[in-house]
Formats: structure tokens, C-alpha cells, sequence
């Protein structure tokens, strides 16, 4: 399953929403109570929960994962890594009594979602990191991620991946271009339209569709929007609301044109050609999956070690070669452009994974929805979607 494209029933964690949501006195926590006993010195040893199929792994063992083996060699830092994620809201639930209650979690690394981690954030979740002695961040991190709303300065949160929500499409099969949003409401695709039936998915790049700047939107925007997929759903006009199986209804054919994540597309055109991936020209949504250390963690300085060391530029491309999201690291370009290696070479030149400037003058990262925001917008969009 995609990472972007589970389902994000409203109630499903309801705990956590209504959490996060209400401002629970207790959920909080003060800057001085994040911290725990740093044992890194003398443990050499840190938890790292990440989502399936994120990694590098080796072709015949897939119980080996190169850079990280390579990380352990080089600093003797042994990684327990877990590929526990599944879901956002999930994991939310599975951690969030320990962190308001002050207790630790027992993982040193997590990677959520964006509009996640501004969660984490705003509860007082995760910990500051030390930026001098994470020389590869401050030097090598793209400068289109450095500073997202909830995290100014990226000093709670790194990116892991990154990636953009546009628009797929099977141009042989439709038979013209689509450049804008606004094409996917054209008649010859009544009933052959999927949008994301996530909030935090679906709703960034319907609004850059009416020329809104997402990076400041307003409660008037997101109604707006609301109301137009109201207007095409009782036309029939979109086939349904997805998670990750657009790909299959894309494939088939069923689908001719959908809202779709840059990293699924690719992997879907090494099967078929003809499914072609658009940024609009009125712009898409930029987003990353972050490295955070969650409070009370006992081996931070491992954790701040493991994350600049995905940052070296060779380390990154070894890494974006298997993931095939938006390397949050640009400088990784040249290292695969310099490669013996021709399918390694070509990626160097995939805006999907290096994306150009004419690219990036489209691409911005979405205010996140507030905890004030959150349960009107989710209650409202998931009665337009059916949920």
C-alpha cells in the first residue's frame, strides 16, 4: 500500500483526533520535559519504526538493507529497524498514551506525514535536533523543504522522502494532454475520474485548481472545493474516492485520469508508457514523510547520526534509486548522473525525482489544517466523499 493513500476514516481514532483537536491540558508538553537520559555514548544501538518498502534492500536477501548495514559498519551504531507504520492515524493511537502521559515510546526515529507531524509538533511531541552536529541537514536539505509551516526552520523534523500529488493519466487511451485540474471535469471523462478520499491527500491540489495559494488558504477555500466535488459526484462525474487502488483502476483502464502521488507513477510506467503524471500549470502539492525524534528517546545523538548520514549525497542517491519518491536532497542528482550504472543515470534526469525549476515554480507545500480546523473540515469532507 501507497503511504499516502490509506484510508483516513474521521472516527476511525477518534481518540486521537478529538486529542489533538480539543487541546487536552495534558497532551501537551512543556519544552523542558521532552528530553530524557541520552545513553547514545555508551549504547550504541537506536529503534527506527519506518513504513513498508522505504528502504534500500539487497536483490538476494531482502532482510539486508544496504545503507543501513553500511551506517552500522561505519559508526558501529546497531539499527532495530521496524517497518510498523501502516497509517498515520494508527500510529498516532498506537503512541500517543505514552507520549501524554511523559512516558517513552521505545523508538528513537519515526517518519509520519506532514500534516501528521505538525500534529506532533503543536502537542510538544518530538524533540528539537541539534543542527551543528547534523552538518549534511544544514548543508544538503532542498531549500523548497527547509521550512514548511508547522516546523519553520525544519528544527523538529526532517524529510526521509519527499514527493507531489498531480494529476495521472493515460494519454493513448484518452486520446489528448491534460495541463490543468479543471481538464479532469471535461465531458468525455464523465465517470472515468478518481479523486483522493483522504482530507490531507485530496484537498491541496483541488484548491490550486481555483488558483489558490494553498500555503495560505482560507476556510472559504476548502468550502468551495467541498462544493464542487459535491456538484460532480451527484453528476456522476467522478467514478469514486481511492486510496492506493487508483493504480489498478489507472492499469486497467477503467480510470482514465486521477489524482495520483509522483512515486506510484513511476512505477507504473515502467509497466505501461503511456500513463503520463502532470503538474498542473496552476501548480501541485508538495509533501515529504519526516524523520522525528519523539520525546524521552534514549539514544537521540544516534538518532541525529542515522538522519545526516542519509544525507550525504551518495548515501541519498543509493536510496532514491529504490524508492523512486522526490529525494529531499538534490545534490544526489549528480551522483547518479555520474553513474556506470544506465537505469541509475536515467533517474538523474526524472523531475519526478529531481524535479526541474520549471517544475518547481508549480510546486508548494499546503498550510496544514488546524487542530481548530480539523474536525468541521474532516466531518465535512467525509460526508462528501461517502465515508
Amino acid at each position: 500500500m501507497s503511504r499516502r493513500s490509506l484510508l483516513r476514516a474521521f472516527g476511525a481514532t477518534a481518540a486521537g483526533v478529538t486529542l489533538a483537536g480539543c487541546g487536552v491540558p495534558a497532551a501537551y508538553v512543556e519544552p523542558g520535559d521532552r528530553a530524557g537520559r541520552d545513553t547514545s555514548a555508551r549504547d550504541h544501538s537506536l529503534h527506527f519504526a519506518n513504513w513498508p518498502l522505504y528502504i534500500d534492500t539487497d536483490d538476494e536477501d531482502t532482510s539486508k538493507r544496504p545503507t543501513l548495514d553500511a551506517f552500522s559498519k561505519r559508526t558501529g551504531i546497531f539499527v532495530t529497524y521496524t517497518e510498523e507504520i501502516n497509517d498515520n492515524d494508527e500510529f498516532f493511537g498506537k503512541i500517543s498514551p505514552a507520549l501524554m502521559n511523559h512516558q517513552g515510546t521505545g523508538r528513537d526515529l519515526i517518519v509520519i506525514s506532514d500534516w501528521m507531524a505538525a500534529r506532533f509538533v503543536r502537542l510538544g511531541w518530538v524533540q528539537e535536533m541539534d543542527r551543528a552536529k547534523q552538518p549534511n541537514v544544514t548543508k544538503y536539505l532542498d531549500p523548497q523543504l527547509r521550512s514548511p509551516a508547522f516546523d519553520k526552520g525544519r528544527m523538529h523534523s526532517v524529510p526521509w522522502q519527499s514527493g507531489i500529488t498531480g494529476i495521472a493519466y493515460n494519454r493513448k487511451k484518452l486520446g489528448r494532454e491534460i495541463k490543468h485540474m479543471s481538464d479532469l471535469w471535461a465531458d468525455d471523462l464523465r465517470g472515468k475520474v478518481t479523486l483522493l478520499s483522504g482530507l490531507d491527500e485530496s484537498f491541496a491540489l483541488l484548491m490550486q485548481g481555483n488558483g489558490v495559494d494553498i500555503t495560505r488558504w482560507k476556510r472559504d477555500d476548502f468550502y468551495e472545493v467541498c462544493d464542487q466535488v459535491e456538484k460532480l459526484v451527484k453528476k456522476r462525474h467522478i467514478r469514486r474516492f481511492t486510496g492506493n487502488d487508483y493504480i489498478k483502476d489507472l492499469s486497467t483502464g477503467d480510470v482514465l485520469a486521477c489524482q495520483a502521488y509522483s512515486g506510484d507513477v513511476i512505477q507504473l510506467q515502467a509497466d505501461n508508457p503511456e500513463i503520463e503524471f502532470v503538474v498542473p500549470e496552476e501548480g501541485a502539492e508538495l509533501w515529504a514523510e519526516s524523520l522525528m525524534i519523539p520525546n524521552l528517546a534514549r539514544h537521540k545523538r544516534n538518532a541525529e547520526k542515522l538522519i545526516d548520514y542519509y544525507y550525504e549525497p551518495e548515501v541519498a542517491a543509493e536510496l532514491a534509486t529504490w524508492v523512486n519518491y522526490v529525494c529531499p536532497v538534490p545534490a544526489a542528482r549528480e551522483v547518479l548522473a555520474s553513474s556506470k550504472d544506465e537505469e541509475a543515470a536515467a533517474l538523474a534526469e526524472d523531475p519526478l525525482i529531481f524535479p526541474d525549476d520549471a517544475m518547481r515554480k508549480r510546486l508548494a507545500i499546503a498550510r496544514d489544517i488546524t487542530s481548530e480546523e480539523r474536525t468541521e473540515f474532516a466531518k465535512k469532507w467525509n460526508s462528501v466523499v461517502g465515508l
